[in-house]
């Protein structure tokens, strides 16, 4: 279970998802889940195959997926930006953040 500001997530057995307490509804991408992360009004889900899926509030671009996250290992997410962490094989550690940049750590 994770919860943000307004809702909460929570990791099924079988690799769905749910949501409550005024969640947005789980995209029908977000199949085959290993790890989910809530933020203020948006979430993000890593899947089995090292994609993320994101959705919610859109105020700041929370729900924006940077280009080229593949193979990534861990999420979190905070009141209104994300991470993504990818191993060093797979080019950086990038942190998309509540300006919708990108940076390399």
């Amino acid at each position: 279970l994770v919860s943000g500001c307004w809702h909460t997530l929570g990791l099924r057995p079988d690799g769905t998802v749910v949501t409550w307490s005024g969640g947005p509804a789980v995209p029908a991408s977000a199949t085959n889940v290993v790890a989910i992360a809530a933020g203020c009004g948006h979430s993000l889900v890593l899947r089995a195959d090292g994609s993320v899926v994101a959705w919610g509030d859109n105020m700041f671009g929370q729900p924006n997926v940077p280009p080229g996250a593949t193979y990534v290992v861990a999420i979190a997410a905070d009141r209104n930006g994300n991470v993504v962490v990818m191993p060093a094989v797979a080019g950086a550690t990038v942190r998309l953040n509540s300006s919708n940049t990108q940076t390399t750590i």
